[in-house]
């Protein structure tokens, strides 16, 4: 049996229980309420016979006697008189009886005279007595009332009004009736409610067992917990459905589920994503940059069997690939600065050999003297910086400043004692600095230039790269606003790409740390200092690189 028709079969049961009690309760409240009518009717019929004038009067005059002649009372004014309420109240009897129990009028003549067959002993001591009894005429609701004396000084017999229980009940069949048509009328309401409960129940769960529920719940927690990318669910209504840790820690909150997405701290890229696919769009896709993180979006509209779900999104984390793209590019600068490097010795090596093949030789070893002082490439020669890694880099880089017009020069207090032992890191942490400097000095007024200072300290590296833009207009957020959009006008140059961000997240790796030293200042921009520990090695310290390098120079 299904789950929804096993709700409908314990729906309608309990539906019929309930049904079942209550009208129970209302039959045995209504029956009770005939029985109370009936004894008070009996009741009300004879307290009236009793307080009758005549009736006083005639049962005195039988007070006391027990010698009753039974043809005289049959014709007697009592007998007639009971006869006739009999007939107008639709009474079983109204028996009429002496203080001695002896009755004055009955129903039945032939039982004039002779001892009624129920208690009247509290009667005739002045109680009023309402109870169901068996007598001569059968089961019956009676009520017995004293009769007392004209005078009312004392009580000379009773008045005893009884009812049939076809009589008393005679209202029970129409009252049962009643109650069953009701019964049946609320059980059709409830089977009614319980097949709408049914048809939400199976629209809600899409038929769906429970038993196949608590898999399903599985592997939700699975697929949301098991997986590094996060997912968040939106329902159409703005709502959050299931959000992974990934995400949570995106949106910024542990308890994102249930809440609107209006009550989050979301990025606005985010929200502006999920507010377009809740709008209609099929697929939305773009990137955040966060305060560490590049997360890459894609919203897309959920639909199943033709409804809308709502929209999930899921928040790709591409920090180490761009991270890694980012080193890449500070590799291939300083490869192009050594590829310059290499076709400007070949040349100059050509020139040699030509010179040696001529038997120029006293000008041969001048220009060699003269490649050895100055350097493979002009720029080369021009930094006063004695790392060779540094030196090539840094020249590389003054080479594509030149080319925006802007100067690249090495502060005066750049000193180095050792070798770089993590290029690419290096490369990736100052190029970045470099790239924005050169970037905010194209930007700025004559003269253009850009000034990097370099110091060691055993195994760390500080550098500062100082520009002659404008600055920073916020520095409190030049690290969070990590991307501007495509169209912004702003100017903003520092904290425009995902470089600063990713820049800082390598300085952390090694336990260093990048800041902005200085918005701005009396004759420059901006200043950014890095310190990067663990990057730095003495010069002597490796001695399979001293192994190559000899091997080079024997080569």
């Amino acid at each position: 049996m299904r789950f929804t028709t096993r709700v409908f079969a314990m729906q309608l049961l309990a539906a019929a229980a309930v049904i079942a009690v209550c009208v129970s309760a209302f039959a045995l409240l209504g029956i009770g309420q005939l029985r109370d009518e009936a004894e008070s009717t009996a009741l009300a019929v004879a307290r009236t016979v009793a307080s009758d004038p005549q009736v006083r009067a005639d049962v005195a005059g039988f007070a006391g006697r027990s010698d009753l002649d039974a043809a005289a009372l049959a014709g007697g004014a009592l007998q007639e008189y009971a006869a006739g309420i009999v007939d107008r109240t639709q009474t079983l009897f109204v028996v009429v009886a002496n203080d001695l129990g002896l009755r004055l009028a009955h129903p039945e003549s032939e039982l004039l005279g002779r001892q009624v067959s129920t208690d009247f002993a509290s009667v005739i001591a002045g109680d009023e007595v309402v109870a169901w009894e068996r007598g001569t005429l059968g089961e019956s609701v009676r009520a017995k009332v004293p009769v007392f004396s004209p005078d009312g000084g004392r009580i000379v017999g009773e008045v005893s009004v009884g009812f049939a229980p076809a009589r008393v009940f005679a209202d029970a069949p129409l009252l049962v009736g009643l109650f069953v048509l009701i019964a049946v009328v609320a059980l059709a309401m409830a089977a009614l409610v319980s097949i709408v409960i049914r048809r939400r129940l199976e629209r809600l769960t899409r038929g769906v067992q429970p038993e196949e529920l608590g898999g399903l719940l599985q592997s939700r927690a699975a697929v949301l917990e098991g997986v590094h990318d996060g997912v968040l669910a939106v329902s159409d209504d703005g709502v959050v459905r299931a959000a992974n840790a990934s995400a949570e820690r995106v949106v910024g909150g542990d308890d994102a589920v249930g809440q609107h997405i209006d009550e989050l701290n979301l990025p606005p890229r985010l929200r502006a994503a999920l507010d377009r696919a809740l709008g209609g769009d099929c697929l939305v896709t773009g990137e955040l940059v966060l305060s560490e993180q590049v997360v890459y979006v894609e919203v897309r509209r959920v639909r199943h069997e033709g409804r809308s779900l709502g929209v999930v999104a899921v928040l790709r984390d591409r920090t180490d690939v761009v991270a890694l793209a980012e080193r890449l590019d500070a590799v291939r600068a300083a490869t192009n600065a050594m590829r310059a490097q290499r076709h400007e010795f070949a040349n100059r090596m050509h020139a040699v050999r030509g010179m040696v093949a001529a038997g120029r030789t006293e000008e041969a070893q001048e220009l060699l003297s003269e490649f050895a002082a100055r350097g493979a490439l002009p720029e080369e020669a021009e930094m006063p910086v004695t790392e060779p890694f540094l030196r090539s880099f840094l020249a590389a880089k003054r080479m594509e400043a030149r080319e925006r017009g802007v100067e690249l020069r090495v502060g005066e207090d750049t000193l180095l004692l050792g070798v770089v032992a993590e290029p690419e890191d290096v490369a990736a942490v100052l190029g970045n600095l470099v790239d924005n400097a050169v970037t905010a000095a194209a930007a700025g007024e004559e003269p253009r230039w850009v000034e990097v200072s370099l110091l060691d300290d055993r195994d760390e590296l500080a550098l500062t790269v100082t520009d002659s833009g404008v600055g920073v207009d916020h520095p409190e957020s030049v690290f969070d606003r990590a991307r501007a959009a495509e169209d912004d006008e702003t100017g903003r140059v520092h904290g425009r790409g995902i470089g600063l961000p990713l820049a800082r997240r390598f300085t952390r790796r090694w336990g260093g740390e990048l800041w902005l030293a200085e918005a701005r200042g009396d004759g420059h921009g901006a200043v950014f200092a890095a310190r990067l520990p663990g990057v730095m090695r003495a010069a002597g310290d490796d001695e399979h690189e001293g192994a190559i390098t000899s091997e080079e120079g024997t080569a």
